[in-house]
């Protein structure tokens, strides 16, 4: 990988410069009267996506200066660095390999060993244990069939499951409940068991070390349960537990028997474990089979992503309009806005993609940046959001360009709500754009306009449409990265906050923390 690369030394990027300086007075509406060609023209359609980038702040010019840009950036080395399993994570010095999960039959070697029969082997373990416990054949300790499962792990072993689970409900088993647990709060845990039938009770513990300390505490609290409940001393033979993780070892001294545990690997980060055998609550919900729609959509989007030129990549096109945002107009965040009431965990899911992705001030030479990277990710659900939020996106003083996403058909709706749910996205978009102001109007109901958003499309909510859509944002982010010259794999912004924690919470107490946490974590003790 190409490390010492500065964007702001290209000619594309003094090019976009000057073209930012000279678009305060060009208006998106004026931009569509100057070419009538301009919908088809920033419209791109791949298999059952369609993504109309026409309502942002970008001209011809801007485009081709972006298309330059990821020319002359190391976008197109990275790209191929990545598929061919070299070390781009080079903080962790390790490979980046989620995309070959996706497609195990052209997958590499790391550090000489296939990845293809440790892939194979995984997924035919997961097929086996969830159509075990879809089946009524994997049952608890007194013989009662399994009616619902707990799914414990936080970052990226909650929020992917989780999310995937609700938005492909549609195709939900009937008699099985799950339950995610990520917070440290105890009383999330204890309220969920408090209504649950240990007997029935599946759990599922997902942690790629399994040293993770909110992770093992929950799990340490159900162990509790069992024993009070069940009389179940530990994990040992129990089928009521299952590990997900890359550490056996470690789930082995929890107590987890071997042939309980499904193994992935380093190389799978955990914001992109959806994947690998984290994502077995999804593949006990859906199927596996629907689970492997999954991965088939995600694969077609790699593809795409790897081999389409970049004007017609999807993945680039997505990124490169942020970066117009973020390093020329000076956005600070950017919204997405699912109309779709099943994609309502999409915007957090996103948000650990993006913002642990590309939160980051140093490039890949080690040295500090001067210019922005990652935006704040944020969002909610369309027709909510417009009760909430969107007053300050037609009539506030900050730039907040944002995805609206939209599924055509949905045969949980019936066409009266789905006519008005998209009615309501299509309004909006178009609302945020022109706006409404005339010689006539009271200032205070001015409508600026002039608003950009991106609508992206899906025919239908399927597995392989849904596998596509977050391989596009994992791509997306990889291109912001990339052309920011930036580490988009590890994060070690997370580690100083817990390292502290481990501190505060040890035998030294407040010892050596400022005198306003001293204050307050005696304050705690005292009314505790």
């Amino acid at each position: 990988m190409t490390h010492n690369f500065d964007p702001s030394t290209t000619q594309a990027w003094k090019t976009l410069q000057s073209l930012a300086a000279n678009s305060a007075d060009q208006s998106i509406s004026d931009l569509f009267e100057q070419d009538p060609q301009r919908q088809p023209k920033y419209t791109l359609q791949w298999q059952e996506l369609l993504l109309d980038f026409s309502k942002n702040r970008i001209s011809d010019e801007v485009l081709t200066a972006l298309f330059d840009l990821a020319k002359e950036s190391p976008l197109a080395n990275h790209i191929e660095s990545m598929f061919n399993g070299e070390r781009i994570n080079t903080t962790e010095d390790r490979a980046v390999l989620h995309t070959a999960l996706r497609d195990p039959a052209t997958a590499l070697q790391v550090d000489s060993e296939d990845l293809a029969p440790k892939i194979v082997n995984a997924l035919a373990k997961m097929a086996l244990v969830s159509r075990q416990i879809r089946n009524d054949e994997w049952r608890g300790s007194t013989g009662k069939t399994i009616t619902d499962i707990i799914n414990i792990g936080i970052g990226g072993s909650d929020l992917g499951p989780k999310m995937i689970c609700g938005a492909l409900a549609e195709y939900a088993h009937p008699a099985l409940n799950f339950h995610f647990i990520s917070n440290v709060d105890g009383a999330e845990i204890l309220t969920t068991l408090r209504d649950l039938n240990p007997e029935t009770t599946l759990v599922i513990v997902s942690s790629k070390t399994f040293t993770t300390q909110e992770t093992l505490l929950n799990t340490a609290t159900t162990l509790n349960w069992f024993e009070q409940t069940l009389g179940l001393k530990n994990a040992q033979n129990s089928r009521h537990f299952i590990a997900l993780t890359a550490s056996p070892e470690n789930a082995m001294r929890f107590g987890i028997p071997e042939d309980q545990i499904i193994e992935f690997w380093d190389w799978v980060g955990g914001r992109y474990s959806l994947w690998s055998s984290i994502g077995l609550s999804i593949a006990i919900a859906v199927g596996f089979d629907r689970f492997q729609q999954l991965l088939d959509g995600a694969n077609a989007m790699d593809k795409h992503f790897r081999n389409a030129p970049m004007e017609q990549n999807l993945p680039v096109i997505l990124g490169l309009i942020g970066i117009w945002y973020s390093n020329f107009l000076d956005a600070q965040s950017h919204a997405v806005i699912p109309y779709c009431e099943r994609l309502g965990l999409l915007p957090s899911y996103l948000q650990q993609l993006d913002m642990e992705s590309n939160g980051k001030s140093v490039n890949l030479a080690g040295e500090r940046i001067h210019y922005n990277t990652g935006p704040i990710i944020w969002g909610q659900t369309g027709t909510n959001g417009q009760h909430a939020f969107f007053q300050l996106l037609h009539q506030g003083t900050r730039l907040v360009p944002m995805d609206l996403i939209a599924v055509v058909n949905d045969p949980l709706s019936n066409p009266q709500h789905h006519r008005i749910l998209l009615g309501n996205m299509l309004a909006q978009s178009a609302a945020l754009m022109s706006g409404q102001q005339d010689d006539n109007t009271a200032e205070h109901k001015v409508y600026e306009g002039n608003r950009p958003s991106n609508v992206l499309l899906m025919d239908q909510l399927s597995p392989y449409n849904l596998g596509a859509l977050i391989a596009l944002y994992e791509h997306k982010v990889f291109v912001q990265g990339s052309i920011w010259n930036i580490n988009c794999f590890d994060q070690w912004g997370v580690e100083l906050g817990k390292k502290m924690a481990n501190e505060l919470l040890g035998g030294d107490g407040v010892d050596g923390f400022d005198p306003s946490t001293e204050a307050l974590f005696k304050y705690i003790e005292g009314k505790s």
